[in-house]
């Protein structure tokens, strides 16, 4: 059971050194992995590549990138490039996106999500094993004339995606290495989710996939100061369709309830769940709901019991 950190820049300081110590402070801690989600400022495959350069004890990853106004020969060269620079310790998680978001800010429809991330998938599998493709698909064309091949990166980069919906877990199944589901508590995990992802393995002849599970966590003694602040943070996700289905899936009302917050010993029993569920991994995001202080105490808290 391995216990990893998703870590966001935020404040006034240099986005990337205040995350590159962060990510120090979860290495020394015992956190086996920093993830970095895609937000309009800063690029995470980038950021993914500095902080695993400057903390080689540390596996990173993304989770994750919108696939939607991207196209897959790009986005497999920035992560080839930052495999090679990490020696190997890079894993690329992809995501959906949602409508609103898309629609707004690239100005492009959204359709047809899980055909294309099939489409990006068989892409981007066919560069990363081969360095070349020859894909002429209905979403997506991608038929480079010169090697997509970067030295050193290898042919091994995971592909991961951002998958809860019975479609989108049927793709990621039969053609990713692993699903990053977020908002999905352990009852959604063992009774939909992950029966769901293995199922399309096995019919498509693969190996089971990791399931990462992403779990929003404060450790703090506050605890109203905490609910309240993800009541605040979280509502967010309650607008989104595909989280109100898992939060829902739960039995529970809002994305805040899925919140862990209280005591390090009370956040590692939630995380348990989530393993016990079937978790292959666990991420704990969401950390700096009470701010960089607490945050940096959560970090301390978890980190000591990582990998147990």
């Amino acid at each position: 059971m391995t216990l990893g950190v998703a870590l966001n820049p935020s404040g006034t300081a240099n986005a990337v050194d205040s995350t590159v110590a962060l990510a120090r402070e979860a290495a020394e801690a015992g956190f086996g992995s920093a993830w970095f989600g895609q937000r309009l400022d800063y690029d995470a495959i980038t950021l993914a590549g500095v902080v695993g350069r400057e903390v080689p004890s540390l596996t990173v990853g993304t989770s994750a990138v919108p696939i939607f106004g991207r196209h897959p020969l790009l986005v497999v060269s920035q992560a080839q490039t930052v495999q090679a620079a990490t020696g190997g310790r890079f894993q690329l998680g992809l995501a959906l996106g949602a409508p609103h978001l898309v629609e707004a800010a690239f100005g492009i429809p959204y359709e047809r999500p899980v055909d294309r991330v099939r489409e990006f998938l068989t892409v981007a599998r066919s560069l990363v094993q081969t360095g070349t493709a020859d894909h002429h698909g209905e979403l997506i064309t991608a038929a480079p004339p010169l090697s997509t091949t970067v030295g050193g990166a290898g042919t091994d980069l995971p592909l991961l995606v951002a998958a809860m919906g019975p479609r989108a877990l049927r793709a990621s199944g039969e053609l990713a290495d692993g699903i990053l589901p977020f908002l999905a508590g352990p009852r959604t995990l063992d009774e939909q989710i992950i029966p769901t992802v293995d199922h399309a393995a096995q019919d498509a002849g693969r190996p089971s996939v990791r399931v990462i599970a992403f779990v929003a966590a404060v450790v703090t003694d506050d605890i109203e100061a905490g609910r309240s602040a993800a009541a605040t943070s979280m509502s967010f996700y309650d607008a989104i369709p595909s989280y109100q289905k898992v939060v829902a899936a739960e039995g529970l009302e809002s994305a805040a309830d899925l919140v862990l917050v209280g005591s390090a010993e009370h956040v590692r029993a939630g995380i348990r769940r989530y393993f016990d569920a079937g978790a292959t991994e666990v991420v704990v995001t969401q950390t700096d709901l009470l701010g960089k202080n607490v945050q940096r105490e959560t970090i301390a808290g978890l980190g000591g019991h990582a990998g147990t």
